[in-house]
């Protein structure tokens, strides 16, 4: 397999804006704008040239290249800190159990109360395979390869991660939930507030919307049924999560009322499974795919392998995976079973 993930660099501009054309909306962090997208890959270039090794708001986008055939096929990101820049709401799905004595009765009604609950958490996103490239395991190439460079970069990131999968939408990019709850609260369409979302942030949110919890039973059917639900495009990719140790903890987008999900991040089991290996050989490899990764920062790379194991003194991996690395004998590499 000639794919690898690697940082973003201006020259991918091209490709991220025409992925960006194809997500079909409520894609917040990746808009078809291309100032939007010149600036997150800008933010991007800073945070992999801080130096500094600590926590902070950095954004990491890395793409999905072929490079023998100069293609760009992906890109996914991780973000090292979410609310620093500004607040990062969730609305948090609880229930309310009251009971009357006299009627003999119980009742318990569900609440949506806005929550910033998350903030200070890492997170994981904007993940999006183009088309042609969604079979051969890229997908997870392309996911697993953020926890990889989270565990190369450990002290850059929180206790806890997230992620936010996109909600249900009509094919004409409408959200039912959006319509039936934030939507009566802003003269705006979801696709309006969507792209307003992703070029200004949810700051509108916080200066407009209800700070009271909201009860379910008053929401439209249609909003109701939605909530914490992925789009269907996004199914597979909740699925992975959940195989990673993702788990949803009732928090829902704000937008269009999609599963957030959180997980500890030592326990992923990408960065718990993962070894650093010794390279003592490069030859055809074995018969065992690996994840493997090298490198820091702007130097970091990742790609399937075929390794075997060479002793107690490391592993021997095949040559067109340490070509993709750009790793020789002696060097280390991040190692994972796919």
């Amino acid at each position: 397999m000639s794919f690898r993930v690697r940082p973003v660099t201006a020259d991918d501009f091209g490709a991220i804006y025409e992925m960006a054309k194809l997500t079909g909306g409520g894609f917040t962090n990746l808009p078809p704008d291309r100032a939007t997208l010149v600036q997150k890959i800008a933010r991007s270039d800073k945070g992999f040239s801080r130096a500094e090794d600590s926590q902070s708001d950095d954004l990491y986008m890395f793409v999905l290249e072929d490079p023998k055939a100069s293609v760009i096929r992906g890109t996914c990101q991780v973000f090292g800190q979410v609310g620093v820049r500004q607040p990062f709401y969730s609305y948090h799905l609880s229930t309310l159990t009251q009971t009357s004595p006299e009627l003999g009765k119980t009742f318990r009604n569900q609440t949506l109360t806005l929550t910033t609950d998350l903030e200070g958490s890492s997170e994981v996103g904007g993940l999006f395979l183009h088309p042609n490239a969604r079979a051969g395991g890229l997908g997870s190439l392309l996911a697993r390869s953020r926890y990889l460079f989270i565990k190369s970069h450990r002290a850059r990131f929180g206790d806890r991660v997230l992620a936010e999968l996109r909600g249900v939408m009509d094919e004409a990019g409408n959200a039912p939930f959006w319509d039936g709850l934030a939507g009566r609260f802003f003269d705006m369409t979801f696709p309006e507030a969507d792209e307003f979302n992703a070029v200004h942030g949810t700051q509108f949110i916080a200066d407009l919307m209800p700070k009271t919890p909201i009860y379910v039973s008053l929401l439209s059917e249609s909003a109701r049924a939605v909530m914490g639900l992925p789009h269907p495009t996004g199914r597979a990719a909740l699925r992975m999560l959940e195989e990673e140790g993702f788990s949803f903890d009732r928090y829902i987008d704000i937008f269009d009322g999609g599963p957030t999900v959180t997980a500890h991040i030592d326990d992923l089991r990408t960065i718990d499974e993962s070894d650093e290996e010794t390279i003592v050989e490069i030859s055809e490899g074995g018969k065992t795919k690996m994840l493997l990764a090298h490198g820091q920062l702007k130097d970091f790379k990742a790609c399937f392998g075929m390794v075997k194991r060479a002793g107690r003194k490391g592993i021997c991996i095949d040559a067109e995976a340490a070509e993709l690395l750009g790793v020789k004998e002696g060097d280390t590499v991040l190692a994972v079973k796919r």
